[in-house]
């Protein structure tokens, strides 16, 4: 049984018990727009208790959401959240409801929701109940709030980035009274945690065309309150050979022509992000960056702190914007090999993405052979597992302690030695050249007492 199927049964369960109940909310939206909907949730006129009562003699229940109406049912490996109509009351600081009321009626529930596209509900028989011309709205491709956009924006100033989020993953315009009010609005983000606002513009940036998105939030005032720094790249003229795009312009090509990975997504959003900052011109009149790369991981990093990104990522990002352009600039195997050690195969993969990217943006377009360069030497050392770091070796270090060679610096030295040795020989990373590596090595240490 599909997710659909099994989201139905349970709304079949709620009829039967007496209670209206529909599906409702995004799963409504995308099924119209023959999408795959990512969760159905039901609504119900079933108050909390009373969806426990039917369900937890013969499911798997969740209760952490009743306060708020909603629980959550497991059916199959899937769980599904049934949520009574509810009244938001007052909102507190642009983020949430003090307290909500319970309904019967189906009109106030919908009535609170956010966008008409988001505020149709459907029954077991797939009709459609929709009071604010949300199907409209789908067929026009159009975001429009519920009722007053003011009102809606300063309940939940989430709304305002959500916004720009569904217009860039719908491809969808924003109504002119729904634009005007996320200007007026847009100061209440400030009240919105970092978190938030990163999960929506992360959704953003997996969006089949994120620059839409950006350049949303860029002509909303939105950006102020996520990644002002972009705004430095807007007409700055590179005064390049290699371009002829302004700084923005380029970074949107890129970003557009990226795979839909996040974390590839971000280096391309922020790897020229410190051009500006670093630009100098010669006597000729042409520009250059130079350090930019490097400046520009300082600045990623701050700006993925300031949005409360993972260490992990942070640390992967900032990785790929240092090394943006080392696809070009490494074309041996030892360079690349020590690249790898750094910062490990999978972040290869994605710089290579980011390169081809960047390289495609640029009017040296036509020029493959580095990529391709790249590309085949890095291939050939996943295939072949060459040695790259301590743990590859043929010997560790209690095989040098079996030689004589005390633990403390002298060994951590010599090991490290043996690793350059086999990224420039891997042949050789067997014991006895290893051992014999590591002799000579040792009495070279000891020569320079």
């Amino acid at each position: 049984m599909n997710s659909e199927n099994l989201a139905k049964s349970l709304i079949r369960e709620l009829l039967d018990n007496g209670y209206e109940a529909y599906l409702v909310g995004g799963c409504v939206r995308d099924k119209l727009l023959g999408k795959k909907p990512n969760d159905w949730d039901i609504c119900s006129s079933a108050y909390p208790e009373e969806i426990l009562e039917i369900f937890e003699k013969n499911y798997t229940v969740f209760k952490k959401g009743k306060k708020h109406g909603t629980i959550g049912v497991k059916k199959g490996e899937e769980i599904f959240e049934i949520t009574t109509y509810r009244i938001d009351k007052e909102y507190i600081d642009n983020r949430r409801p003090e307290s909500v009321e319970f309904t019967k009626n189906i009109e106030e529930d919908l009535k609170r929701r956010d966008f008409t596209i988001n505020a149709m509900a459907m029954d077991i028989e797939d009709k459609i109940i929709d009071l604010f011309r949300g199907r409209e709205d789908l067929k026009k491709g159009l975001i429009r709030t519920v009722g007053s956009a003011d009102k809606r924006f300063e309940e939940d100033a989430l709304r305002i980035i959500r916004a720009v989020r569904f217009a860039t993953q719908l491809k969808f315009k924003i109504t002119e009274t729904t634009y005007n009010s996320i200007k007026r609005n847009k100061n209440n983000l400030k009240n919105i945690s970092a978190d938030r606002i990163r999960e929506e513009f992360n959704k953003i940036l997996l969006s089949d065309k994120p620059s839409y998105g950006i350049k949303l939030l860029l002509n909303t005032g939105l950006i102020e309150y996520i990644i002002p720094e972009i705004k430095d790249g807007i007409n700055f003229d590179q005064k390049s050979p290699f371009h002829d795009k302004d700084v923005f312009e380029h970074t949107m090509d890129v970003l557009d022509n990226t795979p839909s990975d996040l974390n590839t997504r971000l280096s391309a959003l922020f790897h020229d992000i410190a051009k500006p900052k670093t630009f100098s011109i010669d006597d000729k009149g042409i520009g250059h960056f130079y350090g930019h790369n490097s400046v520009g991981r300082d600045m990623t990093k701050m700006i993925m702190r300031r949005l409360n990104y993972s260490k992990k990522s942070i640390e992967e990002v900032s990785n790929l914007v240092n090394y943006h352009m080392a696809v070009h600039d490494m074309q041996t195997p030892k360079s690349v090999k020590r690249l790898s050690r750094k910062i490990g195969n999978d972040t290869i993969e994605r710089l290579i993405k980011l390169y081809e990217a960047d390289k495609s943006s640029t009017l040296d377009r036509d020029n493959k052979i580095p990529g391709e360069r790249f590309k085949e030497i890095f291939k050939q050392i996943k295939n072949y597992k060459e040695p790259l770091n301590r743990k590859d070796l043929a010997i560790n270090g209690n095989d040098l302690i079996d030689l004589g060679i005390e633990k403390g610096p002298k060994l951590s030295i010599i090991l490290e030695g043996l690793v350059e040795y086999v990224l420039e020989f891997p042949e050789h990373n067997n014991r006895e050249d290893l051992i014999k590596e590591a002799k000579s090595i040792s009495l070279y240490l000891k020569s320079k007492k």
